[in-house]
């Protein structure tokens, strides 16, 4: 338990990959002895996507759209499995809407089809194949090239590259991109 002295409301967690970060959130608070639960539960508490730590600071008026360039940008976003297990895929929304002028639309897709590695492994290849092309994989298919491909988890980055080879981006390289520098 090397963050239970660490991690606090003044110092919270912060993860750019959604399965590592929520599962202090949620499997983490399962696996630990029970008389460390109370120290996971309030590290859980403290535990934040950057997506969710840029929306408070956006809220809290501490990133401002000045920010940012004005500049035309249309984004197509695809949520990790556990962003949609725990409600925040708006969070990522919100952020990328942010710079004026970028609009998101968000792919109605459930899961990529890797879950984690599941898609390497070749008796699952197929089967992940056949998930990613249920509704995202053509969705990033018919998208113009002009248009930014987002998405927070890294396999599901790797499963767009390798299935459609359009390159996807976390969110916040797009906002890093958008910067005024």
């Amino acid at each position: 338990m090397a963050f239970k002295d660490v991690v606090s409301d003044k110092s919270p967690l912060i993860g750019i990959e959604p399965s590592a970060i929520l599962t202090f959130r949620d499997e983490y608070l399962d696996l630990v002895d029970k008389d460390l639960v109370s120290d996971a539960q309030r590290i859980a508490r403290h535990a934040l996507l950057i997506d969710e730590f840029i929306a408070e600071e956006i809220d809290r008026g501490n990133i401002k759209k000045e920010q940012f360039k004005a500049i035309e940008k249309k984004i197509k976003l695809h949520g990790h499995c556990y962003q949609k297990a725990f409600h925040l895929v708006a969070q990522t929304e919100k952020i990328l809407k942010f710079p004026t002028g970028h609009e998101v639309e968000v792919i109605p897709s459930g899961c990529c089809g890797m879950a984690g590695s599941f898609g390497y492994e070749k008796e699952h290849y197929h089967v992940s194949q056949q998930v990613g092309e249920l509704v995202l994989l053509p969705s990033i298919r018919s998208t113009d090239s002009s248009e930014i491909i987002a998405a927070p988890g890294t396999s599901c980055r790797h499963q767009i590259k390798d299935a459609t080879s359009r390159k996807a981006y976390h969110p916040v390289e797009i906002l890093w991109d958008a910067l005024v520098k």
